[in-house]
């Protein structure tokens, strides 16, 4: 049976450092991997898989089981140990977000962690390595941009998602490069003098939270791990994630599609909901 341990936004605040530290160890094992040579292999989904996504993910595991033992996890590359529903607090995991990137020799790929308390999103990090950079926060306590290298991990500077765009001012959309689509295209044009923003995995949520993006809609299906850590650090800078008609996510509870959600928008500023 399924330990129920909850983790409110107070506790969360002293697994904050070391599970940065996981984080970026974690993108370091990603860096010390040669993409010139290295193995891609396809999952059952059709999705590539490589020996990056592979060794960040051990890290992650062996670093979680030292930091909190007690909390179940589920990872992209490991739910077939998952046991849903998830009562509680457990951890979200997707040791390599945006593997087409990496694959591809660029630098917009990410780790992404976050702590999910029943069903929802509560702390958050989304590190790009390759860009030495992460943006963090615990919904309730305010969000954060870390810079880092491979033997310091900096200072923390606040940050926080933007008002509206005013009237006559362009909305910045944060887009995929991979991944676009018809309907996410439409609500962007309805957009007053959209700009398009194109940026690479989660990276797009951390624009969000640091302000230099409005919005971020995905209107087709991905995956719970490559949502739950931005959702709570936009959530945590101000901001919003929402499903595709406004509504409440919810996370680790799997119904019939599995982990999947169909599709959510990412919001900097929740009043854009309500005229939505």
């Amino acid at each position: 049976m399924q330990v129920k341990r909850i983790i409110d936004g107070a506790a969360a605040i002293g697994l904050m450092e070391p599970l940065t530290a996981l984080v970026v160890k974690a993108g370091e094992a990603i860096l010390a991997v040669n993409r010139a040579v290295m193995r891609v292999d396809g999952k059952q989904d059709g999705s590539p898989v490589t020996e990056a996504d592979l060794a960040a993910d051990r890290i992650i595991a062996d670093g979680l089981a030292q930091v909190a033992s007690d909390v179940p996890t589920l990872s992209e590359e490991r739910t077939q140990l998952a046991a849903p529903p998830f009562h509680g607090s457990f951890f979200l995991i997707d040791p390599l977000d945006g593997t087409k990137e990496f694959v591809a020799g660029r630098d917009e790929f990410t780790v992404n962690l976050a702590l999910v308390t029943e069903g929802v999103p509560l702390l958050g990090i989304v590190s790009a390595p390759a860009l030495g950079l992460l943006w963090r926060g615990i919904v309730g306590r305010g969000a954060e941009r870390v810079r880092f290298d491979a033997t310091t991990i900096g200072a923390a500077e606040p940050i926080r998602a933007r008002k509206l765009p005013a009237q006559g001012e362009p909305w910045i959309a944060a887009v995929s490069r991979s991944h676009g689509d018809p309907r996410s295209e439409a609500f962007i044009d309805n957009r007053p003098h959209a700009v398009r923003k194109t940026v690479g995995s989660a990276v797009k949520f951390g624009r969000i939270a640091e302000g230099s993006a409005d919005i971020y809609p995905r209107f087709g299906p991905t995956c719970e791990w490559d949502v739950g850590a931005g959702c709570a650090v936009v959530t945590a800078a101000g901001g919003k994630v929402t499903d595709g008609k406004g509504g409440e996510l919810l996370f680790g509870q799997r119904g019939d599609t599995g982990f999947i959600i169909p599709e959510f928008i990412a919001w900097g500023d929740p009043q854009a909901v309500k005229g939505y």
